[in-house]
């Protein structure tokens, strides 16, 4: 599993990869300037003290808070422009890595949009979470490593299987390998707990979730299991 993350990771920065990196990272900063110049422009309508140094404090302490703002919101809006191009991170990971096995199923548009959005809202979890356990030292760390062990597990793998496997699959090999996504989404949570890596997160965790999933056994049929009860 451990050799799979490094060759995910260093998949990333390779140019197959780097088209969808920097489309995901334009439009995500191009969001944000967008955010930064509508909120600026409020606030210039809406304060107007008609005291010039007044304003001009406000204006610098409003500028810093939505520099701040902005940076935390990051990495929720990588997230969401990411999921739209995760069909391609998979298809370029089973394409050189997986020549030989059959092509998986794109995701049509509407779900696709649904998985990015997921995503985001996992993402944003975890931001909301680590601010909240800042109040708790001592186990704020293993907290967080817990819930996003199982969070980004779960949401990136079942990404990974419904390209090959219908819902009710995708769930049963889910439940019979739990362990080993758990581990997995540990290591996608240690990533994304490295500011400027986390950028790359979704990219990363959809190529990685390509491989564990190429690795694992197909699950048992039900009339295979009722077969193997003595």
């Amino acid at each position: 599993m451990l050799s799979d993350a490094i060759d995910a990771f260093r998949d990333v920065f390779t140019p197959p990869f780097r088209g969808v990196l920097w489309k995901s990272l334009g439009l995500t900063l191009a969001l944000l300037v967008v955010l930064f110049i509508g909120a600026e422009a409020a606030l210039g309508f809406f304060v107007d003290l008609s005291i010039p140094y007044v304003e001009t404090i406000i204006g610098i302490v409003a500028g810093l808070g939505l520099v701040v703002g902005l940076s935390f919101l990051i990495a929720p809006v990588a997230s969401i422009f990411a999921g739209l191009f995760l069909d391609e991170v998979a298809e370029v990971v089973e394409e050189t890595r997986f020549p030989g096995d059959p092509p998986g199923r794109a995701m049509p548009i509407l779900q696709g949009v649904w998985m990015a959005l997921k995503f985001t809202g996992v993402v944003i979890a975890v931001n909301l979470l680590v601010l909240l356990l800042l109040l708790l030292p001592g186990i704020n760390i293993v907290a967080f490593f817990i819930a996003n062990g199982y969070l980004l597990g779960r949401e990136y793998f079942e990404f990974a299987a419904r390209r090959f496997r219908s819902e009710a699959e995708t769930k049963r090999l889910r439940k019979d390998n739990t362990g080993q996504i758990f581990v997995a989404g540990l290591i996608i949570a240690a990533l994304m707990a490295v500011p400027i890596l986390n950028l790359v997160t979704p990219l990363f965790a959809a190529a990685f979730m390509v491989r564990l999933h190429k690795r694992m056994p197909a699950p048992a049929l039900a009339s295979d299991r009722v077969r193997m009860m003595p």
